[in-house]
């Protein structure tokens, strides 16, 4: 088969592969129907994930049919339609019987495309499948319950629901990529008075307001905070959620929110980020991180189900799985293509 390979940082490679074989009683085989590129790629790329060794198949997100299935998976059978969570979970530690998937003990957790080999291929091993994979419903595209495999969930839990967001909150949101215009999407669901994206490409600020930000700010000239805090009579933010993964929007984000409020960091950083308690220790802030655990996936798909969210706005560029390595560079240049999701389809 073919598939997408990292061979060190700034290197991959599509090319041909063994196909993937059943190494557990629960594991199954999916054939990808649909696949992504999300940031956290580009991540590894850089380097910034050294975990990630020479020769894995990158790729965390997939729709696809089930075509092997191990003895011991109760639930899938041949042919059936599946979303491939970005979290893999074996359901019985620790861990995930609280349902934080993503610190799984049992050999789960983030491992697609990051410690074993992922979904940017024809063909992906899809380990613990009955807890790590969910039915498609019938009457949704794949490319909309392809943005149920990463970004949504992260964006809610991560950042709106570790951010406490309540009605009539102000949130600001730094960095308008996918994550961002997720977790836009998922604060809009608590009803926020208002909802600020900062980002430094008018690109993805236009997207913001399309996925329903009240207001935005280039940040460009890094005025954001005397921006933010002539909004709300000089208080900051009620919820600041950082969407970048860079020291710059982690420390804007502390500086952004009011005391007593909540910075959420859902941002994948390579790099160390100043903790400025010199100003933050009598101001009462919760400062929030996390890997997505995916528990509210089955939440999420009842909301794409119903149209109460719609998934369908995200994939903006779509491609033949064969032409990944321009989908990669369309997606590496978002801030120049406008590109939110690619969509990968074999």
């Amino acid at each position: 088969m073919k598939a997408l390979v990292y061979q060190g940082p700034g290197i991959k490679a599509w090319k041909d592969v063994p196909d993937p074989t059943l190494q557990a009683d629960t594991d199954v085989i999916v054939r990808v129907a649909v696949t992504t590129i999300c940031g956290t790629d580009l991540h590894i790329l850089k380097g910034d994930t050294p975990e990630v060794t020479d020769g894995r198949i990158l790729g965390h997100e997939a729709v696809g049919t089930v075509e092997q299935v191990g003895s011991g998976v109760k639930t899938l059978s041949v042919g059936d339609r599946v979303l491939v969570s970005c979290i893999t979970a074996c359901g019985s530690c620790r861990f995930c019987r609280e349902g934080r998937y993503g610190q799984c003990l049992g050999g789960g957790g983030w491992i697609l495309g990051h410690l074993i080999d992922g979904t940017q291929a024809e063909l992906v091993r899809v380990p613990f499948a009955d807890t790590s994979t969910y039915p498609v419903p019938k009457g949704v595209s794949d490319e909309e319950i392809l943005m149920l495999a990463d970004i949504l969930p992260t964006a809610y839990e991560v950042g709106v629901l570790n951010g406490h967001v309540q009605p009539g909150d102000t949130v600001a949101v730094v960095g308008a990529g996918p994550i961002g215009l997720s977790a836009i999407t998922g604060a809009k669901l608590f009803s926020p008075s208002t909802i600020i994206a900062i980002d430094l490409a008018d690109a993805r600020l236009d997207a913001a307001k399309l996925f329903g930000a009240d207001v935005t700010f280039n940040n460009t000239s890094q005025d954001a905070v005397a921006y933010v805090h002539s909004l709300t009579n000089g208080l900051g933010v009620d919820v600041a959620i950082e969407a970048v993964g860079v020291p710059a929007s982690f420390e804007l984000c502390t500086a952004l929110v009011r005391p007593g409020g909540h910075v959420a960091n859902i941002g994948v950083h390579g790099k160390p980020a100043t903790l400025h308690l010199e100003t933050l220790w009598t101001r009462d802030v919760t400062i929030t991180t996390g890997l997505v655990d995916t528990y509210s996936t089955p939440t999420l798909l009842k909301l794409v189900t119903s149209r109460q969210v719609d998934a369908s706005p995200f994939a903006t560029h779509h491609f033949d799985l064969d032409d990944i390595m321009t989908a990669y560079d369309v997606y590496a240049r978002a801030a120049d293509t406008g590109a939110i999701k690619v969509v990968l389809a074999r």
